[in-house]
């Protein structure tokens, strides 16, 4: 059987660059399991539509998976010059089982077919970064946990702000990451539905029933409009998208893990798993894994602009274009599942020095605001009044070389006679910290309280994954 089984209207045959521009086995080969899963279940409908016989559909589905078998094993490898998998597939089946594996692309297109199994890859690679993110949020649970006394100087423009616990602060990542879990969770409900038998862009005249096969591989319906359909990757934008911000996030903590581990702030230390040295400089111990993940971000922004740009001028319906589809989507899944891999591997194994981050609070006066807050409540002034004597306070421990929690009662005074004894209770780092107790602050309790919240949010979502 000749390896170019889809050309009815070509009789010369193909320029060499055309074969190599065209060929997207090299890529599309990731998706033979999905293939063989969507002709299964195709054959299976054509049979009980009677379309084809019990026969050939025993023959069809008995060389299907010998062919799987055969692609597992190395024995049929996916390297030759066949134009993508779904020829390959169907030519090795042909062979297998002869002229019944030329009844198996009975109302089908390659336009559904490549539809079918592009979608099915997405959605289960969806759900695998999905449940991924979910061990991560675990982890940065108990990081914060452990760490919800631990004293950390919160800042705004890489400025000291405000004191913060270090619990708090792995809770915004926490946050940060549930929203990617939800947005992974929402793209897979909306785009379950089957473009199997949509066929070229507008159904089939042969009695099939979509719905059948829909159930069968695990979509909640079959799409609604076929021309749509074998044209739409809305699905493989959406988890570009969700990709790229879930690296988004993954960059920014990986930014402040690569800070942390400075000489300058010396917060956290990598495990040497997960650091290496220097060629040249022996002391050195290199933050490499955050770093990488820093930088892979780049590349799933990359992935998602390529496919939007390929599909900003497209026609309906199906386009040669779209076979640009894929190479960015496989790049980025697998990012992205290294990527939660590795980084939640590194935050189980470091070391928090919870000592380093108590002494940089004593930088940076970060009690100012609350000796602002204390004048407003102990002497009725406007806050702006209060932020500017405030100002003066820390400018005058400047000149101390102190910072405004070490200042006396008698230093304190001495800026502004309406300082009292009083102030210098709200000026201790710890007190400040735990006095941020409205919901959603830093107080220990209420850091104590998000975790209990994300814990039983987490228990739920883990529990319908192992429901599923």
């Amino acid at each position: 059987m000749s390896k170019k089984i889809a050309s009815a209207r070509i009789d010369t045959a193909s320029s060499e660059l055309l074969k190599e521009l065209n060929n997207s086995l090299p890529f599309d080969r990731a998706l033979y399991r999905e293939d063989i899963e969507g002709s299964k279940a195709h054959a299976y409908m054509l049979r009980q539509q009677g379309i084809i016989s019990e026969e050939d559909y025993h023959k069809i589905s008995s060389g299907l998976d010998r062919v799987l078998e055969e692609i597992e094993s190395g024995a049929f490898s996916l390297d030759g010059d066949d134009e993508d998998i779904h020829m390959a597939i169907e030519r090795r089946l042909t062979e297998i089982v002869g002229d019944a594996g030329k009844r198996l692309h009975t109302a089908r297109s390659r336009n559904d077919q490549v539809a079918l199994d592009f979608r099915l890859y997405v959605l289960r690679h969806g759900e695998e970064i999905s449940k991924l993110i979910l061990d991560l949020i675990e982890s940065l649970l108990d990081r914060a946990e452990k760490g919800s006394n631990l004293l950390l100087p919160g800042m705004t423009h890489l400025q000291h702000a405000q004191p913060i616990n270090f619990g708090y602060h792995m809770m915004a990542y926490a946050s940060m990451f549930r929203r990617d879990y939800e947005r992974f969770v929402d793209s897979n409900e909306r785009n379950s539905f089957s473009p199997l038998g949509c066929a070229a862009l507008a159904g089939t005249p042969h009695p099939i029933d979509r719905r059948l096969t829909a159930r069968m591989l695990g979509f909640k319906a079959p799409t609604l409009n076929c021309l749509d359909t074998v044209s739409d990757r809305d699905f493989a934008l959406e988890i570009l998208f969700n990709i790229a911000t879930l690296m988004m996030h993954i960059s920014r903590l990986s930014e402040e893990l690569i800070l942390w581990s400075t000489s300058e702030f010396g917060f956290v230390r990598l495990s040497d798993k997960h650091a290496t040295g220097s060629s040249i400089m022996p002391q050195k111990k290199n933050p490499d894994i955050p770093e990488l993940l820093r930088g892979k971000t780049g590349r799933t922004y990359g992935n998602l602009i390529s496919l939007l740009t390929v599909m900003k001028g497209l026609p309906l319906a199906y386009n040669k274009d779209t076979q640009e589809d894929k190479e960015g989507v496989f790049d980025s899944v697998k990012t992205a599942e290294l990527s939660l891999r590795v980084l939640k591997e590194m935050i189980d194994e470091m070391y928090v020095n919870g000592e380093a981050m108590e002494r940089a609070c004593n930088r940076g006066h970060l009690s100012a605001t609350d000796l602002a807050d204390y004048l407003v409540k102990s002497e009725g002034l406007p806050f702006r009044d209060a932020y500017h004597i405030v100002g003066s306070v820390v400018n005058y421990a400047e000149e101390l070389g102190k910072d405004i929690s070490e200042l006396t009662p008698q230093e304190l005074k001495s800026v502004d006679e309406r300082i009292d004894e009083g102030a210098c209770a709200v000026l201790d780092n710890r007190k400040s910290m735990d006095a941020r107790d409205s919901e959603g602050g830093t107080s220990t309790k209420r850091t104590l309280e998000q975790i209990d919240t994300m814990k039983r949010w987490l228990q739920e979502r883990k529990g319908a994954e192992v429901r599923r």
